[in-house]
């Protein structure tokens, strides 16, 4: 039997979740510009896959909406404010994800920050059965060295780590299709 983390990703059994790139938070955020460009690469690539979006927010009133250039993607995405930095903590989106489609098993997670946010709910996805597959280039944290530190910690835990282009060549499994035809601006 293999390892299931061997396994190609499947629109069918993915879930994109966005976890706070929000304005004052993304300001202080370490190549910033690369995650920001990379999330809403994984977004379109959601979008045109029908793939279920979850999108979070670390306490909005403190610090801020979406950035604009996600804020736009994002309008008509399930959004949930939180205070937890595991965002599977929160009741909210426990409530959010217990109605995904039971096909679901993997999370492709993106956002901020990685040694926090982004690890923390990493974890608790291993605990819950569902497989975590971190975009590389579109999680960061303050320092750099935080960033390195949390993609190798949670790869060593077994979440899947790789950059946007290799999630996104992988959900789209071939060329030729109305989904890759779609994904092409996207893509240079």
């Amino acid at each position: 039997m293999k390892p299931d983390h061997l396994d190609i990703l499947n629109p069918g059994r993915c879930c994109l979740l966005v976890i706070d790139p929000q304005e004052r938070l993304m300001k202080a955020i370490h190549k910033a510009d690369r995650v920001v460009c990379n999330t809403a690469l994984m977004i379109h690539c959601a979008k045109a896959m029908e793939m279920s979006i979850i999108a979070t927010t670390q306490y909005e009133k403190g610090l801020g909406p979406f950035v604009p250039e996600l804020a736009e993607l994002l309008a008509d995405v399930t959004c949930v404010d939180k205070i937890e930095f595991n965002a599977l903590a929160s009741y909210n989106v426990q409530q959010v994800v217990a109605n995904l489609p039971a096909s679901v098993d993997t999370l492709i997670m993106v956002g901020v920050e990685a040694h926090i946010c982004v690890y923390q709910t990493a974890v608790c996805a291993i605990k819950m059965e569902y497989r975590p597959w971190i975009v590389a280039d579109a999680v960061s944290s303050r320092k750099k060295r935080n960033t390195k530190l949390a993609l190798s910690r949670m790869e060593a835990i077994g979440a899947s780590v790789g950059p946007a282009e290799m999630a996104v060549y992988e959900l789209l499994g071939k060329a030729g299709t109305p989904t890759f035809k779609a994904m092409l601006p996207h893509l240079r």
